[in-house]
C-alpha cells in the first residue's frame, strides 16, 4: 500500500461551508419572477411548486443551486417564469425561514401561507377519521376464532 503524501483527502478540497451564518440582503422579485412554494420533491433536480399567482409548475433547479443549497417539501423558493412555457419555471433562489417571514411581513406574501410547515395536498376523503384502538378485550379474540 502506498504512503499517503498529500495534504488531504477529497473532504480537504471540498472545503467548508462558510458563507451559512452571513446575513444575506432580502432579494424581492422583479418582473418575469414569482414566489412559490414546493410541495413535492420530483428527483433529478426538478421539484412541483404552488407559485403565489394560483398556478402549479413544475420547476427545475438550477445549477448554482443544485449541489449546494438543499430544497425540500415546503420550502419558499423564488423562481423564474419561462416566456415559452407557462407551466415550467427554474428555481433562482431559496428562501431561510427567517427571510420568508420578513417577506410575509412586508406583504409580499398572502397571508395563509404556512412558513417552516410541509405543504400535504393529500387526496379528499383518504386517511381522515381513522381510529386505532389500543386495547383488545379477550372476550373479542375468542369470538373470532370459532
Amino acid at each position: 500500500m502506498p504512503k499517503n503524501k498529500g495534504k488531504g483527502g477529497k473532504n480537504r478540497r471540498r472545503g467548508k461551508n462558510e458563507n451559512e451564518t452571513e446575513k444575506r440582503e432580502l432579494v424581492f422579485k422583479e418582473d418575469g419572477q414569482e414566489y412559490a412554494q414546493v410541495t413535492k420533491m420530483l428527483g433529478n433536480g426538478r421539484l412541483e411548486a404552488m407559485c403565489f399567482d394560483g398556478i402549479k409548475r413544475l420547476c427545475h433547479i438550477r445549477g448554482k443551486l443544485r449541489k449546494k443549497v438543499w430544497i425540500n417539501q415546503g420550502d419558499i423558493i423564488l423562481i423564474g417564469l419561462r416566456d415559452y412555457q407557462d407551466a415550467k419555471a427554474d428555481v433562482i433562489l431559496k428562501y431561510t425561514p427567517d427571510e420568508a417571514r420578513n417577506l410575509k411581513t412586508y406583504g409580499e406574501f398572502p397571508e395563509t401561507v404556512r412558513i417552516n410547515e410541509t405543504v400535504v395536498y393529500a387526496v379528499d376523503g383518504l386517511d381522515e377519521d381513522i381510529e386505532f384502538g389500543d386495547e383488545v378485550s379477550s372476550e373479542d379474540e375468542g369470538d373470532d376464532a370459532k
